[in-house]
């Protein structure tokens, strides 16, 4: 064969050979191509399928959180039922409380033997427990709903120590324990209400349980933060009831012989709420059988602050005031409770009349040569009428301002505004007979 012819089919075969070779490639890329594809295509399905479980997930967390909304209203108009209802019911319970105190007072005065008079004491403090926790429940009630809203102000501690102090000296006297109140004229930012009821529970708690030594309430200055510490040499708090000690009911394992002296075991419990609603941290350290140290951090008020509205001691009210030949006019629409007031105010040498309503108020000043020289009234009367109501129509008959004092069952702050606004003092049911005699002293002097 000629050369010629031989180069020629080399010539061909590597052209063959390229060709081969380009017709692999470009098979390999549509495969790749096509793999590329499948591989689209199945992506595209998981992406299809995992985009319709989130929104079913998303469906259902949106019904789920339907559901806890509507259980979260529910709830708290659950709360909400449950503080009216414990409002209401407190205060038909508080009306034969009442009576109950006033009735023993009486009951106290014409009593000549020991026996006789320490029935009456035992009587006297079974009441005041019924009192206290009535109370309490009630401010649980409260605080859980959220429906108390604190009143922030520059609180000044000097005179709060003295109100505590005054309040606790007699008890701790009594124990033979030492009571000290240091304020170094601090000044806070706080609702005053709530800050003494918590300083007076822990006070309280550290008064019941020490049986030597003493209890101290002191402060420090921590920057812009002031701290309360209550100090006490008492029984100490175990390890492991550390938090049980803010439960409602706890009372611990304490020596029988301090246990004896009482407490309801819901003193912490309403001080952990109270701090919850002020935003005011509190923690303690124990140690057993050497005493217990509680810090309350309070924020400090402005340098400059000082707090004017209350004194520093309690206003001394008169003593030795006779209410003898005293003209009351009682209003009070309970038969039980008029009846006992009556005989209570008498014991004092008084001279009552009665009415259950303002209509009947008026009735009882038809006789011109008896005016009043005090008004008594209970706020709540019967067909919506009020205390506050009647003692103005009153003092419209007589033209004059009489003295004037209403009584009433009902916690409500609503109650304290419309006596503050009609000139008028306001104490609270079950009302103390040696405070109610002070009172009426005090306004007819």
């Amino acid at each position: 064969m000629p050369v010629r012819q031989i180069d020629d089919i080399e010539k061909l075969k590597k052209i063959n050979q390229a060709l081969l070779s380009r017709v692999e490639r470009s098979m390999d890329q549509q495969g790749n191509a096509f793999s590329l594809f499948q591989t689209a295509i199945n992506l595209e399905t998981r992406v299809r399928s995992r985009t319709e479980e989130l929104r079913s997930t998303l469906r259902r967390l949106e019904v789920s959180n339907i559901d806890l909304v509507a259980a979260k209203e529910n709830a708290e108009r659950a709360n909400l039922s449950k503080t009216r209802f414990l409002a209401a019911a407190s205060h038909d319970i508080l009306q034969p409380l009442n009576a109950a105190h006033l009735s023993i007072s009486a009951l106290s005065e014409i009593q000549t033997s020991d026996e006789g008079k320490k029935l009456v004491r035992q009587v006297e403090r079974s009441l005041q427990t019924m009192e206290d926790l009535l109370h309490t429940l009630l401010d649980i009630s409260k605080l859980d709903a959220g429906v108390v809203e604190p009143e922030i102000s520059d609180v000044s501690l000097d005179p709060l120590f003295s109100s505590l102090k005054s309040d606790f000296q007699p008890l701790a006297a009594l124990k033979g324990l030492k009571l000290r109140f240091r304020a170094d004229n601090a000044v806070v930012r706080s609702d005053r209400a709530l800050l003494r009821r918590i300083l007076q529970n822990i006070v309280s708690n550290a008064v019941r349980y020490t049986r030597t030594g003493g209890v101290q309430v002191s402060v420090r200055h921590r920057g812009q933060t002031i701290r309360i510490d209550v100090m006490d040499t008492g029984c100490g708090i175990p390890h492991d009831q550390r938090e049980a000690v803010f439960e409602e009911f706890h009372r611990g394992s304490i020596p029988p012989d301090i246990e004896s002296s009482g407490g309801l075991g819901l003193g912490l419990s309403i001080v952990r709420r109270m701090t919850n609603a002020l935003g005011h941290p509190i923690a303690f350290h124990s140690v057993v059988g050497r005493g217990t140290v509680f810090h309350l951090d309070v924020p400090a008020a402005a340098a400059a602050a000082v707090d004017h509205s209350v004194p520093s001691r309690e206003p001394e009210r008169p003593r030795g005031y006779g209410l003898f030949g005293t003209k009351v006019l009682l209003v009070e629409n309970d038969v039980d409770v008029l009846a006992a007031m009556t005989a209570l105010i008498e014991r004092w040498q008084c001279t009552v009349k009665t009415a259950a309503s303002s209509a009947q108020a008026l009735a009882a000043l038809a006789d011109a040569a008896w005016v009043p020289d005090i008004i008594i009234a209970d706020q709540h009367l019967d067909d919506d009428d009020l205390g506050t109501s009647t003692i103005a129509n009153v003092r419209r008959y007589l033209d004059r301002p009489v003295p004037a004092l209403i009584v009433t069952g009902d916690p409500s702050d609503q109650v304290a505004r419309t006596a503050r606004e009609a000139g008028v003092e306001l104490m609270r049911k079950p009302l103390k007979p040696a405070q109610l005699r002070a009172l009426m002293a005090h306004l007819l002097a």
